[in-house]
């Protein structure tokens, strides 16, 4: 399989194939707003990249972490180092996962289950980064003959190992044992005003509702200017953008489910109908109903 070295040429790759693409990126593309897209995405840290936004929670990024992140769950790196930004970011078809699961394995397991407490970041150790780079370059160099059967049994085993370190990991989350990570986006020594944290977790309570920056000001006894300050200063995106992402997550989770245009819009909290359109449309790529059509298809 080619190594690409475009995220967004990943992307458009895995939704042809149907499968999955691999993108090995040494610089910054064009930097990505609040986003989301159909397919799953893995994202780990070689070096460079400082803070992640999934959501409503925050990452620091060290080198080893990795990251797994699902088709409705809006994400954005805040922080950057321009110089040097090397990472792997894997962009999985949902469909392809579920047929190569089996009775008794899901292996879209770490993608679809979000237990609370809950982290996406996987903090890999040094043996385990290696055995990451092994499949990784296992994927990418096989060639000749079986090349695809090569390719899609190295994957499997990645996708094991990824699943078996996510288990363990909600499971020490769940009992106590690992909460610096699930609590991290809490923690008031992380480098960015704690009032973010409050005014993200109001959006996220009330996104059904209809939420103006005005209101929010009011919330929390700021002015307005200042409110966009600290929330631009701390996502990289402003109020505007992030809510929207949001909505259009919830949106595509419940055209998943049931196909429903008018409720994927109800639920969603937009309060017009044409503004949902076009924010649906221009962030997909597709129309509700489109999108609607071909995940009950």
């Amino acid at each position: 399989m080619e190594e690409l070295t475009s995220c967004k040429t990943a992307i458009e790759n895995c939704k042809v194939s149907g499968t999955f693409a691999i993108a090995h990126l040494y610089k910054e593309e064009k930097a990505m707003d609040m986003h989301i897209h159909d397919c799953y995405e893995i994202y780990y840290s070689i070096c460079g990249g400082k803070q992640f936004l999934i959501d409503n929670c925050f990452y620091t990024i060290a080198p080893g972490d990795l990251f797994i992140i699902n088709q409705y769950e809006s994400h954005k790196l805040t922080q950057i180092d321009n110089s040097v930004h090397e990472r792997i970011v894997l962009s999985v078809a949902p469909d392809f996962m579920k047929q190569l699961s089996t009775e008794q394995t899901d292996l879209s397991f770490c993608f679809t289950h979000r237990s609370t407490p809950f982290s996406h970041k996987l903090s890999l150790n040094k043996e385990q980064q290696k055995r990451f780079l092994y499949y990784i370059n296992k994927i990418t160099s096989a060639e000749g003959f079986a090349h695809d059967i090569t390719e899609y049994a190295a994957f499997m085993e990645l996708m094991v190992m990824l699943n078996t370190l996510f288990v363990r990991n909600t499971e020490q989350t769940s009992t106590g044992e690992n909460t610096a990570d699930a609590a991290e986006y809490k923690d008031s020594s992380y480098r960015y005003n704690h009032q973010v944290d409050d005014i993200l977790t109001f959006i996220n309570q009330n996104i059904s509702q209809p939420i103006t920056i005005e209101q929010l000001a009011g919330q929390f006894y700021l002015s307005e200017s200042y409110i966009c300050r600290i929330f631009k200063s701390a996502t990289g995106t402003t109020i505007n953008k992030y809510i929207t992402a949001r909505r259009i997550s919830i949106a595509k989770a419940v055209l998943n489910e049931n196909g429903n245009v008018m409720e994927a819009f109800e639920r969603s909290g937009f309060t017009d109908y044409s503004n949902f359109f076009k924010a649906f449309t221009k962030a997909v790529g597709i129309s509700p109903k489109k999108y609607a059509s071909l995940s009950v298809s």
